[in-house]
């Protein structure tokens, strides 16, 4: 089941964070996360504050988490979409997380569709995701799911240098 988190999430979603980085650190994943950098308690806990933090839960345990919001980071700016929006019709999907330990049962998948049809929803039909470029299963995810990769940008990322920021559009047809 996806839904809003409540404050009580906050552990297990920073718990998730923490399990993504380790296996980052192991060599066992590429996200180009950088623990103590991003993401960190403060990124949940701000999400879950402005009330955009949803999470993956199944028989009471967190297994992943996902914001979802109108938020257009300045690299956006400057990329070319093939669909323009007013920024209050277009939804935005920040920090997807699935616990390795939960990998490759769809969850990921899951989760964007639950985007997709909260988007939907919410009046929004064009869709924006970011990745980092070394992300290669996100990147091979999102694509499946119909995501066109619009452009790489070069920035500073949470504090995280030399990431090459992947900006992707979906749009949702009538």
């Amino acid at each position: 089941m996806i839904r809003k988190a409540r404050p009580e999430d906050l552990d297990a979603v920073v718990a998730v964070y923490d399990e993504i980085l380790t296996a980052e650190e192991a060599g066992l994943s590429c996200t180009g996360w950088i623990r103590g950098l991003y993401p960190d308690r403060s990124v949940a806990g701000k999400a879950l504050a402005r009330d955009d933090l949803f999470v993956i839960e199944e028989d009471g345990c967190i297994l992943g988490s996902g914001i979802i919001n109108h938020f257009q980071g300045p690299e956006y700016a400057s990329a070319p979409w093939e669909h323009e929006a007013d920024p209050d019709h277009v939804c935005v999907l920040h920090t997807l997380t699935v616990s390795p330990r939960a990998g490759g049962r769809g969850l990921g998948r899951q989760f964007v569709a639950f985007y997709e049809a909260y988007a939907k929803k919410n009046g929004c039909r064009e869709l924006r995701i970011d990745t980092n470029e070394r992300n290669r299963t996100a990147r091979a995810m999102y694509a499946k799911l119909g995501y066109k990769e619009i452009c790489i940008v070069p920035t500073v990322f949470n504090g995280i240098t030399n990431v090459r920021m992947v900006i992707m559009e979906k749009y949702l047809e009538e």
